[in-house]
Parts: C-alpha cells; sequence; structure tokens
C-alpha cells in the first residue's frame, strides 16, 4: 500500500496509516492540496536601472518583493545580468538588452514602476505593447496607476 512511491512524491493518499480507503480525508487533502495550486502570474519587472545603481537596485528589490505578495512570480533581469555583464560596455549592453526581450516574451505581465522611465525601459514597454501583453503600471510607492 506504498501510494506515496505509486503516484509519486506529493500524492495524495487514499488509504490511512492502517491501509484502509479513507474517500473523505482523501477528498479533503485534494481540496487543500489544490488551494496551494493557485496561478501566478510570472511578471517582468520594468524599472529604472542606470544612474543611481544602488538606489535603483534597492528600488528593484522592492518591487519584487511587492510583486510577491500580489501572489505574482517576479522576474527582474536588471537584478540579474548585472552579476555577470558590464552595462556601461556597449556590446554587452546590446546582448543584455536582447536577453531581456527574451526573458519578456517568456513572461505573463509587465510591471512598469516609477515615473522616469530609462531608453531600456521604453524599449521593454515597446516590445510588449507589440506583443499585446498586458502591461501595469506603478508609483515608486507600489501604487497601481492608469497609463
Amino acid at each position: 500500500m506504498n501510494e506515496q512511491i505509486r503516484y509519486g512524491p506529493g500524492a495524495v493518499p487514499r488509504r490511512n496509516s492502517e491501509g484502509y480507503q479513507d474517500p473523505t480525508a482523501h477528498k479533503a487533502l485534494l481540496a487543500i492540496k489544490k488551494e496551494d495550486r493557485v496561478f501566478r502570474p510570472l511578471v517582468y519587472i520594468c524599472s529604472p536601472y542606470a544612474g543611481d545603481v544602488e538606489v535603483n537596485t534597492a528600488q528593484a528589490r522592492e518591487y519584487c518583493r511587492f510583486a510577491v505578495m500580489k501572489n505574482a512570480i517576479p522576474f527582474a533581469p536588471h537584478l540579474l545580468l548585472p552579476q555577470y555583464m558590464e552595462d556601461n560596455d556597449p556590446e554587452q549592453r546590446e546582448l543584455a538588452m536582447f536577453m531581456n526581450m527574451v526573458f519578456l516574451g517568456k513572461c505573463n505581465e509587465l510591471w512598469v514602476f516609477g515615473g522616469r522611465r530609462s531608453e531600456g525601459m521604453q524599449q521593454e514597454i515597446a516590445k510588449a505593447q507589440k506583443r499585446h501583453m498586458t502591461i501595469r503600471y506603478f508609483t515608486e510607492k507600489m501604487q497601481e496607476v492608469s497609463e
């Protein structure tokens, strides 16, 4: 009666610990497990990076935390790519922007933060519009606004 192995990890057993069928408990456990599988969109976090990199990086982290609180999965390439690419090198910057567009295509939505839009942000917004993606706009204080 080893249903965990037969149905894989995280399976909801149909039998109790004594090996007897327990449909009521099984149904209740399935309902609980189903609640855990709420859809969370993958959202591309679009905010300034260049300029005051330290402040902008800290803000991007806050925007990601905000997205998590809103049941989304944030992706902020400007927190990732500077770990191994130089923003000041024109060739690497161009490659990073290409990568950003690939990442954007994997996301469900684009979330734009702040009133100032850098050239890179404008390119990301334009690409999202071209792809007819959902775009949401937020202030620096993370309050949603209409564009």
